[in-house]
């Protein structure tokens, strides 16, 4: 069957990159239409046909960056036990809000933590969205109490609410300036008490690790 119409002249994926580093640095509002198709070096039709408008472009770049930049959560799911769970992500967190070749911080709360009331969809739908991410967690944790891992009276949904308000803090002071180093000593000040808080069992070679 022959194409119809004629073929895109840009990577469509490439310009999701750098619609990407628009929203992360400017966020959903501050971003206009003209700064993205700069950055993305098309023009404003070719954006509403290939992504529907601002905000489908928008979303768009969330998927991406949950599937590229959060891929860390899905590794630290995936470990055995929920000490090493919270380890990986805690660690990772610190090392993905402060990489050299992306904005500092994170892009869900960059992008829109507060909206005027006409994008108000956006800010609750990035707030869902880490909602979702802590919900994930406390499953983990969850199961972790049913596999004996954590013990009984272990609160997976506060243990979990306690982790992403960390990672978010993170995000928030890293996009502030402070130091990698800085945020790693925190989150192994916050580690420490998530194993005081959950009784979680400490791996041997972790212990002291501040």
């Amino acid at each position: 069957m022959p194409q119809r119409g004629r073929p895109r002249g840009f990577d469509v994926d490439e310009a999701l990159e750098r619609a990407m580093e628009v929203f992360w640095r400017q966020g959903y509002e501050g971003a206009s239409m003209s700064d993205l198709t700069e950055a993305m070096g098309i023009n404003k039709p070719s954006l509403y046909a290939a992504y529907g408008g601002k905000e489908e472009l928008f979303r768009k770049v969330v998927a991406r960056y949950a599937a590229q930049d959060m891929a860390y959560a899905r590794d630290a799911f995936a470990q055995p036990t929920a000490y090493e769970v919270v380890a990986t992500l805690l660690r990772e967190n610190v090392l993905a809000v402060t990489r050299p070749d992306r904005p500092a911080g994170c892009l869900s709360i960059q992008g829109g933590t507060a909206c005027a009331t006409p994008n108000a969809p956006i800010a609750g739908f990035l707030a869902a969205s880490r909602l979702a991410g802590e919900r994930a967690l406390a499953d983990r944790l969850a199961r972790a109490v049913d596999e004996g891992d954590l013990p009984a009276d272990a609160d997976p949904v506060a243990l979990a609410r306690f982790v992403m308000i960390v990672t978010e803090g993170h995000a928030i002071h890293a996009a502030a300036g402070v130091a990698r180093e800085d945020l790693q000593q925190a989150a192994e000040i916050a580690l420490a008490g998530f194993a005081a808080a959950s009784g979680a069992r400490v791996p041997e070679q972790a212990t002291g690790t501040v």
